[in-house]
């Protein structure tokens, strides 16, 4: 009686069971680990936060203007602005460049609510363009198509840690009298290399960049944050009066503003991960590169570990659930799933095996193959 009899069903979906709870009970993998990043700068970071607490300065401590310094710093922009979030970092930045109701924003259909969400709750109009395939960002001779006598403003979103083509849009914005306003908020510590010669760090390039500390975030806090960065003087001071209720002084308010502002703890923290943030890109470049061959691949590559690894995972995981229907006898369910472990592209003996087997179980049962063959998956 072979192993994938029915009466041995029992057996193997024990077997399963013991798999998948080993699998289920490793720990999870996240986008970002926080736990595990935290533990390696736990030293620092319970220093900083037993800091602030014995300090009892909990709003606009030092720790704020210091990592106002240290990031204006690292960023090479004049201004840093914190504020409660990345949301209101773009909210903030439009509301003090001075766009009305009306008026046109151009910014990608392909990017995070937030990036629409103020612009509509500004009264202002989003118009959408398409993004550049190569790099997931905005499209500069979309942008160009799609200027009229309304527009007052490019938003370009530097996504998955890419950085827009920002110099013929800067161009695009000079030509038409368009303000920059650049969602930062997946690429902080992104340098941009200008076709000319030099480089920016992407969020100080345009007339304004915006920024989230979200704990995922490549620069992320322990709750809600973002800043807002300029160049330009005159501008972050009236910045800085729209993130704290329009006051230019304290009780003279000078136009309407609202209340968002970065805490002393959230700083503490930001000012240990900044002196991190060039490592962690590091990171996210590696795992990047090893995504990229996993999707990429057709054969296992013994020298690469990483990616070996990865799809040992995933042949495990599908053998574990063909040889259960296997042994159950329901074909058709094992020919899907080695259908899509197949589909794939990824060759292996471990694979060659289990279609095999497949092929065993089906002569055994007398089913015909319903037009898929081994090695034709």
């Amino acid at each position: 009686m072979d192993e994938f009899s029915p009466i041995n069903s029992r057996k193997t979906k024990l077997k399963l069971y013991f798999c998948f709870t080993k699998v289920f009970s490793m720990k999870k993998i996240q986008m970002v680990d926080l736990m595990a990043q935290y533990e390696k700068i736990k030293p620092a970071i319970d220093e900083a936060l037993h800091s602030v607490i014995d300090k009892t300065q909990f709003i606009n401590g030092p720790e704020v203007g210091a990592f106002q310094s240290e990031l204006a710093s690292y960023l090479d922009v004049k201004h840093v602005i914190p504020c409660a979030n990345g949301t209101d970092a773009l909210q903030i930045a439009m509301m003090a460049v001075g766009l009305k109701p009306g008026d046109e924003v151009i910014t990608p259909s392909f990017t995070y609510i937030a990036t629409t969400e103020v612009i509509a709750l500004l009264g202002l109009k989003p118009v959408f363009v398409e993004v550049d395939p190569l790099t997931f960002c905005i499209d500069p001779t979309a942008v160009e198509a799609a200027i009229t006598s309304k527009t007052k403003a490019i938003v370009p979103v530097h996504l998955y840690g890419q950085a827009a083509h920002m110099e013929p849009l800067m161009a695009l914005a000079e030509k038409h009298n368009l303000f920059v306003i650049e969602d930062n908020a997946q690429a902080i510590g992104c340098t941009y290399y200008f076709e000319k010669g030099g480089h920016a760090k992407t969020g100080t390039i345009g007339h304004v960049g915006c920024t989230s500390f979200f704990p995922s975030k490549n620069l992320g806090c322990f709750g809600d944050g973002g800043a807002i960065f300029t160049n330009d003087d005159a501008l972050a001071n009236t910045i800085r009066m729209v993130a704290n209720h329009g006051q230019s002084k304290r009780y003279y308010h000078d136009l309407v503003g609202c209340n968002s502002r970065l805490d002393s703890i959230q700083a503490a923290i930001l000012r240990v991960k900044l002196r991190q943030l060039d490592i962690y890109n590091e990171a996210r470049k590696t795992l990047r590169t090893a995504y990229s061959k996993i999707d990429s691949a057709r054969e296992v590559d013994p020298q690469n570990p990483a990616l070996e690894h990865s799809q040992q995972i995933l042949i495990d995981k599908y053998s574990a659930i063909i040889e259960a229907h296997l042994a159950d006898s329901d074909l058709d369910e094992a020919r899907e799933f080695l259908g899509d472990l197949t589909a794939t592209g990824i060759s292996s003996p471990a694979v060659d095996s289990l279609k095999q087997k497949f092929s065993l179980r089906e002569e055994d049962s007398g089913e015909s193959k319903k037009g898929v063959a081994v090695g034709v998956f």
